[in-house]
Protein backbone atom coordinates (compact mmCIF):
# COMPACT_ATOMS: atom_id res chain seq x y z
CA UNK A 1 0.00 0.00 0.00
CA UNK A 2 1.35 3.13 -1.05
CA UNK A 3 1.80 5.66 1.88
CA UNK A 4 0.12 8.84 1.91
CA UNK A 5 -1.41 11.98 4.20
CA UNK A 6 -4.77 10.30 3.90
CA UNK A 7 -3.29 7.11 5.45
CA UNK A 8 -1.02 8.81 7.84
CA UNK A 9 -4.16 10.85 9.35
CA UNK A 10 -5.48 7.50 10.34
CA UNK A 11 -1.92 5.80 11.72
CA UNK A 12 -1.82 3.04 8.36
CA UNK A 13 1.74 2.38 8.43
CA UNK A 14 3.29 0.61 5.15
CA UNK A 15 2.54 -2.90 6.48
CA UNK A 16 -1.10 -2.35 7.17
CA UNK A 17 -3.82 -4.42 4.96
CA UNK A 18 -6.64 -1.68 4.13
CA UNK A 19 -8.88 -4.37 4.04
CA UNK A 20 -8.36 -5.82 7.19
CA UNK A 21 -8.91 -3.09 8.86
CA UNK A 22 -12.30 -2.39 7.18
CA UNK A 23 -13.16 -5.54 7.79
CA UNK A 24 -12.36 -5.26 11.19
CA UNK A 25 -14.56 -2.05 11.19
CA UNK A 26 -17.20 -3.73 10.02
CA UNK A 27 -17.40 -6.40 12.77
CA UNK A 28 -16.74 -4.06 15.12
CA UNK A 29 -20.06 -2.57 14.27
CA UNK A 30 -22.21 -5.62 14.13
CA UNK A 31 -21.11 -6.12 17.48
CA UNK A 32 -21.61 -3.22 18.81
CA UNK A 33 -24.79 -1.44 17.23
CA UNK A 34 -26.87 -3.25 19.80
CA UNK A 35 -26.14 0.50 21.72
CA UNK A 36 -28.44 2.58 19.58
CA UNK A 37 -31.33 0.84 21.23
CA UNK A 38 -30.50 -0.08 24.38
CA UNK A 39 -28.38 2.96 25.48
CA UNK A 40 -31.99 4.69 24.06
CA UNK A 41 -34.02 2.75 26.05
CA UNK A 42 -32.51 3.70 29.71
CA UNK A 43 -32.25 7.16 28.65
CA UNK A 44 -36.11 7.04 27.94
CA UNK A 45 -36.20 6.58 31.55
CA UNK A 46 -35.00 9.72 32.16
CA UNK A 47 -37.94 10.74 30.17
CA UNK A 48 -35.98 11.80 26.92
CA UNK A 49 -38.06 10.89 23.79
CA UNK A 50 -36.88 7.16 22.37
CA UNK A 51 -36.64 8.15 19.20
CA UNK A 52 -34.11 11.47 19.75
CA UNK A 53 -32.63 9.43 22.40
CA UNK A 54 -31.31 7.10 19.00
CA UNK A 55 -30.54 9.92 17.29
CA UNK A 56 -28.02 11.61 20.16
CA UNK A 57 -26.76 7.94 20.55
CA UNK A 58 -25.78 7.29 16.40
CA UNK A 59 -24.38 11.22 16.12
CA UNK A 60 -22.50 10.98 19.26
CA UNK A 61 -20.91 7.48 17.90
CA UNK A 62 -20.34 8.95 14.44
CA UNK A 63 -18.25 11.91 16.00
CA UNK A 64 -16.21 9.78 18.85
CA UNK A 65 -15.38 7.37 15.87
CA UNK A 66 -14.05 9.64 13.80
CA UNK A 67 -11.95 11.68 16.49
CA UNK A 68 -10.36 8.33 17.64
CA UNK A 69 -9.84 7.44 14.16
CA UNK A 70 -7.83 10.56 12.76
CA UNK A 71 -6.91 12.28 16.65
CA UNK A 72 -6.44 8.44 18.76
CA UNK A 73 -5.27 6.80 15.31
CA UNK A 74 -6.74 3.89 17.11
CA UNK A 75 -9.27 0.78 16.36
CA UNK A 76 -11.18 1.80 19.38
CA UNK A 77 -14.48 2.02 18.97
CA UNK A 78 -16.94 4.88 20.94
CA UNK A 79 -20.26 4.82 22.11
CA UNK A 80 -22.25 6.03 25.34
CA UNK A 81 -20.83 3.47 28.15
CA UNK A 82 -23.37 0.69 29.62
CA UNK A 83 -23.05 1.60 33.30
CA UNK A 84 -22.31 4.92 32.82
CA UNK A 85 -26.13 5.68 31.07
CA UNK A 86 -27.62 4.03 34.24
CA UNK A 87 -25.38 6.39 36.56
CA UNK A 88 -27.32 8.97 34.09
CA UNK A 89 -30.75 8.17 34.51
CA UNK A 90 -31.23 6.15 37.71
CA UNK A 91 -28.57 8.69 40.02
CA UNK A 92 -28.52 11.52 38.20
CA UNK A 93 -32.02 12.16 37.49
CA UNK A 94 -33.78 9.70 39.55
CA UNK A 95 -31.79 9.96 43.06
CA UNK A 96 -30.19 13.35 42.73
CA UNK A 97 -33.42 14.64 41.22
CA UNK A 98 -31.73 16.37 37.98
CA UNK A 99 -33.61 16.80 35.39
CA UNK A 100 -32.52 14.98 31.87
CA UNK A 101 -31.66 18.46 30.83
CA UNK A 102 -29.61 19.98 33.80
CA UNK A 103 -27.79 15.76 33.58
CA UNK A 104 -27.13 16.54 29.81
CA UNK A 105 -25.15 20.04 31.20
CA UNK A 106 -23.60 17.67 34.03
CA UNK A 107 -22.27 15.44 31.30
CA UNK A 108 -20.74 18.41 29.17
CA UNK A 109 -18.88 20.27 32.26
CA UNK A 110 -18.07 16.30 32.82
CA UNK A 111 -16.47 16.45 29.53
CA UNK A 112 -14.97 19.43 29.63
CA UNK A 113 -12.76 18.90 32.86
CA UNK A 114 -11.91 15.54 31.24
CA UNK A 115 -10.34 17.53 28.04
CA UNK A 116 -8.47 19.38 31.22
CA UNK A 117 -7.30 15.94 32.68
CA UNK A 118 -6.56 14.24 29.37
CA UNK A 119 -4.82 17.15 27.69
CA UNK A 120 -2.39 17.63 31.12
CA UNK A 121 -0.67 14.87 33.26
CA UNK A 122 -3.36 14.98 35.69
CA UNK A 123 -5.23 12.22 34.68
CA UNK A 124 -1.32 9.43 36.24
CA UNK A 125 -2.19 11.29 39.69
CA UNK A 126 -5.81 10.59 39.69
CA UNK A 127 -5.43 7.03 38.42
CA UNK A 128 -3.02 6.42 40.57
CA UNK A 129 -4.47 7.60 44.20
CA UNK A 130 -7.56 5.91 43.42
CA UNK A 131 -6.93 2.28 44.45
CA UNK A 132 -7.50 -0.39 42.37
CA UNK A 133 -9.76 -2.56 44.73
CA UNK A 134 -11.88 0.21 44.90
CA UNK A 135 -11.71 0.55 41.12
CA UNK A 136 -12.56 -2.95 40.71
CA UNK A 137 -15.24 -3.25 42.85
CA UNK A 138 -16.92 0.15 40.82
CA UNK A 139 -16.71 -2.12 37.70
CA UNK A 140 -18.60 -4.64 39.47
CA UNK A 141 -21.04 -3.11 41.67
CA UNK A 142 -22.12 -1.70 38.39
CA UNK A 143 -22.34 -4.76 36.63
CA UNK A 144 -24.65 -6.45 39.18
CA UNK A 145 -27.04 -2.85 38.74
CA UNK A 146 -26.86 -3.83 34.92
CA UNK A 147 -28.08 -6.94 35.82
CA UNK A 148 -30.52 -5.74 38.33
CA UNK A 149 -31.88 -3.50 35.97
CA UNK A 150 -32.33 -6.36 33.07
CA UNK A 151 -33.60 -8.41 35.56
CA UNK A 152 -36.55 -5.82 36.15
CA UNK A 153 -37.19 -5.04 32.70
CA UNK A 154 -37.53 -8.55 31.57
CA UNK A 155 -40.04 -9.04 34.15
CA UNK A 156 -37.68 -11.93 35.63
CA UNK A 157 -37.91 -10.58 38.93
CA UNK A 158 -40.68 -8.46 39.71
CA UNK A 159 -41.41 -6.22 43.41
CA UNK A 160 -42.58 -7.89 46.62
CA UNK A 161 -44.37 -6.43 49.21
CA UNK A 162 -42.26 -8.43 51.98
CA UNK A 163 -38.76 -9.69 50.18
CA UNK A 164 -39.25 -6.90 48.48
CA UNK A 165 -38.08 -8.54 45.24
CA UNK A 166 -39.34 -12.47 44.04
CA UNK A 167 -39.17 -14.34 40.84
CA UNK A 168 -41.19 -13.34 37.85
CA UNK A 169 -44.38 -15.76 36.61
CA UNK A 170 -43.41 -17.77 33.75
CA UNK A 171 -46.75 -17.87 32.28
CA UNK A 172 -45.89 -14.23 31.08
CA UNK A 173 -44.75 -14.47 27.32
CA UNK A 174 -42.06 -11.14 28.15
CA UNK A 175 -40.94 -13.12 30.24
CA UNK A 176 -40.58 -16.39 28.45
CA UNK A 177 -38.84 -14.44 25.75
CA UNK A 178 -36.81 -12.72 27.78
CA UNK A 179 -35.31 -15.97 29.54
CA UNK A 180 -34.80 -17.70 25.82
CA UNK A 181 -33.45 -14.73 24.66
CA UNK A 182 -30.84 -15.02 27.59
CA UNK A 183 -29.84 -18.45 27.27
CA UNK A 184 -29.47 -17.54 23.17
CA UNK A 185 -27.25 -14.36 23.89
CA UNK A 186 -25.00 -16.61 26.92
CA UNK A 187 -24.38 -19.41 24.02
CA UNK A 188 -24.00 -16.99 21.11
CA UNK A 189 -21.35 -15.57 23.12
CA UNK A 190 -19.62 -18.56 24.83
CA UNK A 191 -18.91 -20.13 21.08
CA UNK A 192 -17.38 -16.19 20.38
CA UNK A 193 -20.17 -16.27 17.06
CA UNK A 194 -19.08 -12.54 15.77
CA UNK A 195 -22.00 -9.83 16.72
CA UNK A 196 -23.73 -12.59 18.74
CA UNK A 197 -26.14 -9.83 20.91
CA UNK A 198 -27.41 -8.45 18.01
CA UNK A 199 -28.23 -11.49 16.82
CA UNK A 200 -29.94 -12.59 20.46
CA UNK A 201 -31.69 -8.73 20.30
CA UNK A 202 -33.04 -9.35 16.47
CA UNK A 203 -34.37 -13.03 17.42
CA UNK A 204 -35.56 -12.18 20.72
CA UNK A 205 -37.51 -8.94 19.11
CA UNK A 206 -39.17 -12.12 16.59
CA UNK A 207 -40.07 -14.28 19.36
CA UNK A 208 -41.92 -11.71 21.27
CA UNK A 209 -43.98 -11.18 18.23
CA UNK A 210 -44.50 -14.50 18.14
CA UNK A 211 -45.73 -15.28 21.54
CA UNK A 212 -47.84 -12.10 21.96
CA UNK A 213 -45.21 -10.49 24.24
CA UNK A 214 -45.32 -7.75 21.70
CA UNK A 215 -47.81 -6.03 19.26
CA UNK A 216 -47.05 -4.37 15.85
CA UNK A 217 -47.95 -0.58 16.11
CA UNK A 218 -50.98 0.40 13.86
CA UNK A 219 -48.86 2.79 11.88
CA UNK A 220 -44.67 2.43 11.04
CA UNK A 221 -43.06 5.48 11.75
CA UNK A 222 -41.31 7.13 8.61
CA UNK A 223 -37.34 7.74 8.52
CA UNK A 224 -38.14 11.37 9.28
CA UNK A 225 -40.02 11.32 12.35
CA UNK A 226 -36.94 10.85 14.80
CA UNK A 227 -34.48 13.68 13.13
CA UNK A 228 -37.56 15.68 13.69
CA UNK A 229 -38.00 14.70 17.32
CA UNK A 230 -34.79 15.02 18.02
CA UNK A 231 -35.50 18.90 17.72
CA UNK A 232 -36.66 17.88 21.36
CA UNK A 233 -33.09 16.69 22.09
CA UNK A 234 -30.49 18.50 20.90
CA UNK A 235 -28.66 21.07 22.82
CA UNK A 236 -31.55 20.62 25.57
CA UNK A 237 -28.76 20.94 28.21
CA UNK A 238 -29.80 23.34 31.06
CA UNK A 239 -27.17 25.06 33.30
CA UNK A 240 -30.18 26.47 35.80
CA UNK A 241 -28.71 24.02 38.84
CA UNK A 242 -25.12 25.07 38.20
CA UNK A 243 -25.17 27.32 41.16
CA UNK A 244 -26.29 24.17 43.37
CA UNK A 245 -24.03 22.09 45.50
CA UNK A 246 -25.73 18.71 44.05
CA UNK A 247 -24.31 19.82 40.71
CA UNK A 248 -21.36 19.80 41.29
CA UNK A 249 -21.36 16.60 43.48
CA UNK A 250 -22.87 15.00 40.00
CA UNK A 251 -19.88 16.49 38.18
CA UNK A 252 -17.25 15.06 40.50
CA UNK A 253 -18.76 11.48 40.82
CA UNK A 254 -19.19 11.29 37.23
CA UNK A 255 -15.82 12.89 36.09
CA UNK A 256 -14.38 9.71 38.30
CA UNK A 257 -16.47 7.22 36.96
CA UNK A 258 -15.71 8.36 33.25
CA UNK A 259 -11.55 8.81 34.34
CA UNK A 260 -11.38 5.69 35.70
CA UNK A 261 -13.41 3.77 33.38
CA UNK A 262 -11.77 5.17 30.30
CA UNK A 263 -7.97 5.21 31.38
CA UNK A 264 -8.35 1.25 32.39
CA UNK A 265 -10.04 0.08 28.81
CA UNK A 266 -7.89 2.33 26.88
CA UNK A 267 -4.53 0.96 28.58
CA UNK A 268 -5.93 -2.35 28.41
CA UNK A 269 -6.84 -2.06 24.08
CA UNK A 270 -3.34 -0.20 23.37
CA UNK A 271 -2.43 -3.22 25.21
CA UNK A 272 -3.47 -5.38 23.01
CA UNK A 273 -2.96 -3.98 19.55
CA UNK A 274 0.65 -3.35 20.65
CA UNK A 275 0.43 0.70 20.29
CA UNK A 276 0.95 2.60 23.48
CA UNK A 277 2.05 5.15 21.81
CA UNK A 278 -1.83 5.74 20.89
CA UNK A 279 -2.89 6.09 24.59
CA UNK A 280 -2.85 10.04 24.87
CA UNK A 281 -4.52 10.45 21.93
CA UNK A 282 -6.96 8.05 22.10
CA UNK A 283 -7.94 9.60 25.88
CA UNK A 284 -8.18 13.19 24.02
CA UNK A 285 -10.67 12.11 21.56
CA UNK A 286 -12.36 10.39 24.51
CA UNK A 287 -12.46 13.48 26.19
CA UNK A 288 -13.68 15.73 23.65
CA UNK A 289 -16.64 13.16 22.76
CA UNK A 290 -17.87 13.42 25.93
CA UNK A 291 -17.85 17.75 25.95
CA UNK A 292 -20.46 17.01 23.03
CA UNK A 293 -21.77 13.92 23.99
CA UNK A 294 -24.17 16.33 26.21
CA UNK A 295 -25.15 18.27 23.53
CA UNK A 296 -25.94 15.89 21.00
CA UNK A 297 -28.45 14.71 23.91
CA UNK A 298 -26.65 11.17 25.48
CA UNK A 299 -24.67 10.13 28.24
CA UNK A 300 -20.98 9.85 28.54
CA UNK A 301 -18.74 8.31 26.51
CA UNK A 302 -16.29 5.55 26.71
CA UNK A 303 -13.97 3.19 25.29
CA UNK A 304 -16.24 0.22 23.96
CA UNK A 305 -15.25 -3.12 25.33
CA UNK A 306 -16.43 -4.67 21.54
CA UNK A 307 -13.49 -3.05 20.75
CA UNK A 308 -12.04 -6.44 21.40
CA UNK A 309 -14.19 -8.05 18.48
CA UNK A 310 -12.20 -5.68 15.61
CA UNK A 311 -8.61 -5.97 17.09
CA UNK A 312 -9.26 -9.57 16.96
CA UNK A 313 -10.31 -9.56 13.10
CA UNK A 314 -7.05 -7.27 12.55
CA UNK A 315 -7.90 -3.94 13.70
CA UNK A 316 -4.77 -1.97 14.31
CA UNK A 317 -5.70 1.52 13.24
CA UNK A 318 -7.85 4.57 12.65
CA UNK A 319 -9.38 2.93 9.80
CA UNK A 320 -11.16 0.21 11.82
CA UNK A 321 -13.00 3.27 13.96
CA UNK A 322 -13.31 5.17 10.76
CA UNK A 323 -15.06 2.60 8.59
CA UNK A 324 -17.64 1.87 12.08
CA UNK A 325 -18.34 5.34 12.00
CA UNK A 326 -19.46 5.11 8.26
CA UNK A 327 -21.65 2.18 9.03
CA UNK A 328 -23.56 4.29 11.94
CA UNK A 329 -24.09 6.56 9.37
CA UNK A 330 -26.33 4.21 7.64
CA UNK A 331 -28.25 3.15 10.58
CA UNK A 332 -30.36 6.08 10.33
CA UNK A 333 -32.52 5.10 7.54
CA UNK A 334 -32.99 1.86 10.69
CA UNK A 335 -34.33 3.55 13.66
CA UNK A 336 -38.00 2.90 12.68
CA UNK A 337 -37.39 -0.37 12.23
CA UNK A 338 -35.45 -0.23 15.77
CA UNK A 339 -38.00 1.59 17.86
CA UNK A 340 -39.89 -2.14 17.79
CA UNK A 341 -37.61 -3.75 19.88
CA UNK A 342 -39.21 -4.31 23.06
CA UNK A 343 -37.89 -4.41 26.33
CA UNK A 344 -37.85 -8.37 26.81
CA UNK A 345 -35.66 -8.67 23.89
CA UNK A 346 -33.30 -5.65 25.59
CA UNK A 347 -33.07 -7.49 29.07
CA UNK A 348 -31.22 -9.94 29.05
CA UNK A 349 -28.25 -8.22 26.82
CA UNK A 350 -28.11 -5.85 29.75
CA UNK A 351 -27.65 -9.20 31.81
CA UNK A 352 -24.66 -10.39 29.92
CA UNK A 353 -23.21 -7.04 29.71
CA UNK A 354 -23.23 -6.78 33.72
CA UNK A 355 -22.37 -10.46 34.17
CA UNK A 356 -19.16 -9.25 31.62
CA UNK A 357 -18.33 -6.38 34.20
CA UNK A 358 -18.66 -8.97 37.45
CA UNK A 359 -15.64 -10.95 36.20
CA UNK A 360 -13.46 -7.89 37.29
CA UNK A 361 -14.51 -9.30 40.82
CA UNK A 362 -10.91 -11.86 40.08
CA UNK A 363 -8.82 -9.39 40.10
CA UNK A 364 -9.49 -7.91 43.77
CA UNK A 365 -7.40 -8.42 46.44
CA UNK A 366 -9.27 -10.35 49.26
CA UNK A 367 -6.31 -11.15 51.22
CA UNK A 368 -6.08 -7.82 52.55
CA UNK A 369 -9.31 -7.14 54.36
CA UNK A 370 -8.86 -3.51 54.82
CA UNK A 371 -8.52 -3.54 50.79
CA UNK A 372 -11.16 -5.61 50.43
CA UNK A 373 -14.09 -4.89 52.73
CA UNK A 374 -14.75 -0.96 51.02
CA UNK A 375 -14.77 -3.09 47.66
CA UNK A 376 -17.00 -5.13 49.25
CA UNK A 377 -19.27 -2.30 50.19
CA UNK A 378 -18.98 -0.45 46.99
CA UNK A 379 -20.13 -4.00 45.20
CA UNK A 380 -23.33 -4.73 47.06
CA UNK A 381 -23.97 -0.70 47.91
CA UNK A 382 -24.40 0.33 44.35
CA UNK A 383 -27.04 -2.52 43.39
CA UNK A 384 -28.58 -2.01 46.91
CA UNK A 385 -29.20 1.26 47.00
CA UNK A 386 -30.06 1.44 43.61
CA UNK A 387 -27.91 4.23 43.48
CA UNK A 388 -24.00 4.18 42.05
CA UNK A 389 -23.04 7.56 43.76
CA UNK A 390 -24.42 6.24 47.29
CA UNK A 391 -22.28 2.59 46.33
CA UNK A 392 -19.00 4.56 46.01
CA UNK A 393 -19.46 6.45 48.97
CA UNK A 394 -19.71 3.47 51.22
CA UNK A 395 -16.45 1.99 49.86
CA UNK A 396 -14.51 5.57 49.35
CA UNK A 397 -15.34 6.39 52.75
CA UNK A 398 -14.57 2.96 54.54
CA UNK A 399 -11.55 2.96 52.68
CA UNK A 400 -9.23 5.32 55.21
CA UNK A 401 -11.35 4.41 58.39
CA UNK A 402 -10.25 0.31 57.59
CA UNK A 403 -6.18 2.00 57.02
CA UNK A 404 -6.55 3.89 60.18
CA UNK A 405 -7.72 1.50 61.95
CA UNK A 406 -5.37 -0.88 60.82
CA UNK A 407 -2.04 1.54 61.43
CA UNK A 408 -2.08 1.79 57.67
CA UNK A 409 -3.22 5.67 57.51
CA UNK A 410 0.05 6.42 55.30
CA UNK A 411 -0.92 3.90 52.57
CA UNK A 412 -4.00 6.42 51.65
CA UNK A 413 -2.82 9.04 49.21
CA UNK A 414 -4.04 12.39 50.24
CA UNK A 415 -6.24 12.66 47.52
CA UNK A 416 -8.40 9.79 48.88
CA UNK A 417 -8.83 11.47 52.15
CA UNK A 418 -10.44 14.30 50.31
CA UNK A 419 -12.81 12.55 48.23
CA UNK A 420 -13.60 10.36 51.27
CA UNK A 421 -14.69 13.69 52.96
CA UNK A 422 -16.14 14.93 49.96
CA UNK A 423 -18.02 11.94 50.02
CA UNK A 424 -18.95 12.07 53.48
CA UNK A 425 -19.81 15.87 53.21
CA UNK A 426 -22.32 14.72 50.36
CA UNK A 427 -24.24 12.57 52.74
CA UNK A 428 -24.16 15.14 55.86
CA UNK A 429 -25.37 17.59 53.73
CA UNK A 430 -28.70 15.10 52.65
CA UNK A 431 -29.34 14.63 55.70
CA UNK A 432 -29.71 18.04 56.79
CA UNK A 433 -31.53 19.09 53.72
Amino acid sequence: MKQNGWARSLGLRQEDEVKKEIGAGVISYFAIVYIVMVNASILADAGMPLQAAMVGTLLTSIAGCLLMAFIGKSPIIVVPGMGINAFFTYTLVHSMNLSWQEALAVVTVTGILFAVVAFTSLYKVISEAIPHNLQHGITVGIGLFLTFIGLQKSGIVVAHQTTFVTIGHFDDPGVLTACITLLLAFVLFVRNVPGGLLISMVSGTALAYLLGAAELPAQMMSAAEPLQQYGQLFAELSFGGLVQLSFWIAVFLLLLIVVFENIGLIASHTSIIGRPETFPGSLRALSITNVVAGIFGTSPVVAAAETTAGIAAGGRTGLTSFTTAILFCATFFFIPVLTLIPDSAIAPILIVIGGLMVQSVKDINFSEYTEAFPAFLIMVMIPFTYSIVDGMAFGFIAYPVAKIAAGKAKEVPKVMYGIAALFLLNFIIYALL
